[in-house]
């Protein structure tokens, strides 16, 4: 009996010394978060998204960002690294391509062809052929965690983010950190060039050019804010608070041309646990890097989105918490009488008809319930590399 006393005894002091004294790369920051608003009003909770219909169940895990083209098609990347395509009513589908990486976000490029933020693999093209690497490295900088990606509309740039220098498995050292690693750049298809636009922000997770080009947005996920960087105009060049102290962690933007409406959505609430940790000393933050997963902070399972106007007015708010929540939500996109919503991890896309939304919205077809929601795939003939996934306009804005 002694012996089994002195043996927990030495597993209690070895497991107090790891975690006092196990070496953690980080330097955290002070940084006292502003209080969460509270879930009322424009942010009170509802269930508008407990009915969202599930399509593509069974083609894969964690369709992160997605987009849609001018015919309604659908695309997706998955966590094993497939780029998808969707036919525009779900119900077959066919693989473009398949990166080294982890594909996030997804947009179309100006040239024609896919534009894929790859976590590990950096900036990608997809088009007739095997994934290209098309930018990896900015100012001498290679990139930790490509994440986001959007197009202009009236020139050849590319808009995308480098969200922290931590690899996408240590995201929360960043959070815990609070040094602000994450950088938003431009890459123009013709010049080649990449260029960093803005440096020092906070987890800078989703992208969306606004309204004429004149500005891009960029989230910082762990300062619960979203930032203007002015394209155009007497601005040009400077940023601003567009949208501040949100009740959730944003995660992807986009912009609808149509509706002249930005789309956010959020990947959990705001941790009580994440914010209290903030404002703690050096020492607890680096013993919570420590922790063993299970022990760490963790975000809850709920379905959230948010419509904000061109002046970052909240217009629309969507929830749903529960296990039969489709979340956590990482990127929405407006497509005709659609919302169509991409998650980090859940085994399907999902979608919503806008009507629900706003009434005034054209309503979706008739027989939409009735959708199959595990498509067969189609194998096209080889016909040879010609071409590329072609798009008419770049309609995931419209």
């Amino acid at each position: 009996m002694k012996k089994i006393l002195l043996a927990v005894l030495a597993l209690v002091v070895a497991a107090v010394i790891y975690l006092l004294t196990w070496p953690v790369d980080i330097t955290p920051q002070a940084w006292t978060p502003p209080p969460a608003p509270a879930l009322e009003g424009v942010y009170a909770a509802n269930d508008k998204l407990k009915d969202v219909q599930r399509l593509g169940i069974g083609v894969g895990k964690g369709p992160e960002g997605i987009a849609v083209d001018a015919a309604g098609r659908i695309y997706a990347g998955y966590d094993d690294g497939r780029i998808v395509m969707f036919s525009s009513n779900g119900n077959s589908y066919q693989e473009l391509g398949k990166t080294e990486g982890r594909p996030l976000g997804i947009t179309f490029g100006p040239n024609g062809g896919l534009i894929v933020a790859d976590a590990y693999a950096g900036l990608l093209h997809i088009g007739g052929g095997a994934p290209a690497v098309v930018a990896a490295a900015a100012d001498s900088v290679p990139f930790a965690l490509t994440d986001d990606a959007d197009n202009s509309r009236f020139d050849k740039n590319i808009y995308f983010t480098d969200a922290a220098a931590y690899p996408l498995h240590q995201m929360l050292h960043e959070f815990v950190e609070h040094r602000g690693t994450g950088r938003l750049m431009q890459y123009n298809v013709e010049t080649k060039e990449t260029k960093v636009l803005m440096k020092d922000l906070l987890f800078a997770n989703g992208v969306a050019v606004g309204p004429d080009d004149a500005y891009v947005l960029v989230n910082e996920m762990a300062a619960y804010r979203v930032m203007r960087y002015w394209l155009k105009g007497e601005k040009a060049g400077t940023s601003e608070v567009f949208i501040d102290n949100l009740p959730g962690l944003p995660d992807n933007i986009s912009y609808n041309d149509n509706s002249r409406r930005f789309w956010l959505a959020l990947y959990s609430p705001r941790s009580d646990s994440l914010d209290d940790l903030a404002s703690k000393p050096v020492w607890m933050k680096k013993l919570a890097l420590r922790l063993p997963g299970f022990l760490q902070p963790t975000p809850a399972h709920k379905a959230w989105v948010l419509a904000l106007d061109e002046s970052g007015k909240v217009i629309a708010n969507l929830q749903h918490e529960g296990k039969d929540a489709y979340g956590p939500i990482t990127s929405v996109r407006e497509w005709g009488p659609w919302l169509y919503f991409g998650s980090l991890t859940a085994e399907s896309i999902a979608r919503l008809p806008l009507n629900q939304v706003f009434p005034n919205s054209p309503a979706p077809p008739v027989n939409w319930k009735q959708l199959d929601a595990t498509p067969h795939q189609f194998v096209p003939p080889k016909v040879g590399e010609q071409g590329e996934v072609g798009q008419d306009e770049d309609s995931e804005k419209r």
